[in-house]
């Protein structure tokens, strides 16, 4: 039997890139996985069909992350088609490069909606619903512990996002429920640029980027029983670059 045969999971920004991978990872363990999307409703609806071209199960969800009732709705939702809730992914996230000197209120209001606030009220709203022994996971970047330039306001979204870990592990630990964050490094998606690329392949010891899949493969292990003893931890999946 498959690890996660029977379970639900909520995979926010799941239509390409990380998020993509988490979502047919844990397809491929067995999970029902709701693919949310935003605005990208053809991709999230071809990673519904890949899902079940391997005899997986998959919809396609969608929500804007960073309004918090529609953070609220995309569990609801799910609780209310498939009477149940083990898993949460808050992967959905913005790359802001961007100096303190140029960035606006209304940047800064922005990144901070998607990046922080829409997670902790999904989490906030998944605490209610998720079954003993559930999973919680929130993917933040190794530039928090890198301290580049350039993107105060996305590094400081993503740290609160590792706080919101900690805190909320306490609190739902009393249920075996476990919350704990992942930190890609320099990783091939969509907002990789070819001079980060670079930068990325000089500073990871392992002299790569990573791939999606990395990542996929550290949540799939965070969600399932083997990782049971993990709660409030923040795994640094980036080929040791924080070293």
């Amino acid at each position: 039997m498959k690890s996660l045969s029977g379970k639900v999971a909520i995979v926010t920004g799941a239509s390409s890139g990380i998020g993509r991978a988490i979502a047919e990872r844990l397809a491929d363990e067995g999970a029902i996985v709701v693919v949310n999307y935003h605005q990208s409703e053809d991709k999230a609806k071809a990673v519904v069909s890949v899902i079940q071209a391997k005899s997986g199960k998959a919809l396609a969800h969608q929500a804007n992350m960073s309004q918090v009732s529609e953070a609220r709705r995309l569990v609801v939702e799910t609780v209310r088609q498939f009477n149940r809730l083990d898993i949460l992914v808050n992967n959905a996230g913005k790359f802001m490069p961007k100096p303190m000197e140029e960035t606006t209120e209304e940047d800064f209001d922005e990144i901070i909606a998607l990046n922080a606030k829409g997670p902790y009220f999904a989490m906030q709203e998944a605490a209610r619903v998720l079954k003993d022994g559930g999973r919680i996971v929130n993917i933040s970047t190794g530039g928090t512990h890198l301290h580049f330039p350039g993107a105060t306001a996305y590094l400081g979204s993503k740290a609160a996002l590792e706080q919101y870990t900690k805190g909320l592990a306490q609190e739902l630990a009393p249920k075996g429920i476990t919350v704990n964050t992942v930190s890609p490094g320099f990783t091939e998606t969509g907002m990789m640029s070819d001079a980060y690329r670079q930068m990325g392949i000089q500073l990871t010891p392992l002299k790569r980027i990573g791939a999606p899949k990395d990542i996929a493969d550290v949540v799939a292990f965070l969600v399932s029983e083997e990782a049971r003893w993990l709660t409030g931890q923040t795994i640094q999946a980036g080929g040791g670059i924080v070293m």
